[in-house]
């Protein structure tokens, strides 16, 4: 387009520089009638028009060619924006997915290791239990009172409520009948415990408690027996974990 241009300007001044020797050819006295011109005055007249015009025509479409090529830049820089700007969210979505795997992988792997630790907690509380474990049962016998006379008891161990009861006329009467209310039974490690009873006899809360200590392989037994009003414990053992 540029080379095109370039022609039409050298032949617009080549048409400008014959100008002169066609108007030297003009009679003295003034410029010539216009029925006077000549054809080859017109001839030339009538390019140097062309020729005006073909070459404002190719300014135009230079402007239009870059005007076009300016727009084309704008999108060509968008469309690589726009590449890049995906690149990178595909490249943070790659390394999102690459840390919740390996985020998984580890609760996984902690999962694992959490079960692994609760079954060798778990054998190591049976052994301990099946070398060491100690039995403390704790019982209640109440045949020399009324079975109205029974109120509410509660059984502590190591300062923890480990029992409450609270008797129907029924279980009053099995009482009295010899009866024996076994209150507690649980295993725990072999060394002294403290247990506390407290009831209400008769309206009358008392209560009662003791030291005992506990053996290995060894069931050991606290009776509380109503005398007179008062709690009386006794206690005796037995070889094994299973009560005689």
């Amino acid at each position: 387009m540029l080379m095109r241009t370039h022609r039409f300007t050298s032949l617009l001044f080549a048409s400008l520089l014959a100008a002169p020797i066609a108007r030297a050819q003009q009679p003295a006295g003034g410029a010539a009638p216009a029925d006077t011109i000549s054809p080859q005055q017109q001839a030339y007249q009538q390019r140097k028009s062309e020729l005006v015009k073909e070459l404002q025509t190719s300014q135009d479409q230079l402007s239009d060619v870059r005007a076009q090529r300016v727009q084309l830049e704008a999108r060509i820089e968008t469309a690589l924006a726009q590449s890049m700007q995906q690149r990178s969210q595909a490249l943070m979505m790659s390394n999102e997915q690459s840390s919740l795997l390996q985020l998984d992988g580890m609760l996984t792997q902690a999962q694992d290791n959490m079960v692994a630790q609760r079954d060798r907690m778990r054998s190591l509380g049976d052994a301990v239990k099946h070398r060491v474990g100690a039995v403390l049962v704790v019982l209640l016998k109440a045949d020399s009172v009324a079975p109205e006379a029974l109120g509410p008891l509660e059984l502590k161990v190591d300062q923890v409520v480990a029992s409450t009861r609270t008797y129907s006329m029924a279980a009053g009467y099995a009482l009295q009948q010899g009866a024996v209310d076994q209150l507690w039974r649980s295993e725990l490690l072999p060394t002294a415990h403290a247990v506390k009873v407290e009831m209400t006899l008769g309206g009358v809360k008392v209560s009662q408690s003791l030291n005992v200590d506990t053996k290995a392989e060894t069931v050991t037994y606290v009776q509380f027996t109503v005398q007179n009003g008062q709690l009386v414990p006794v206690t005796w053992t037995a070889t094994g974990t299973a009560p005689y």
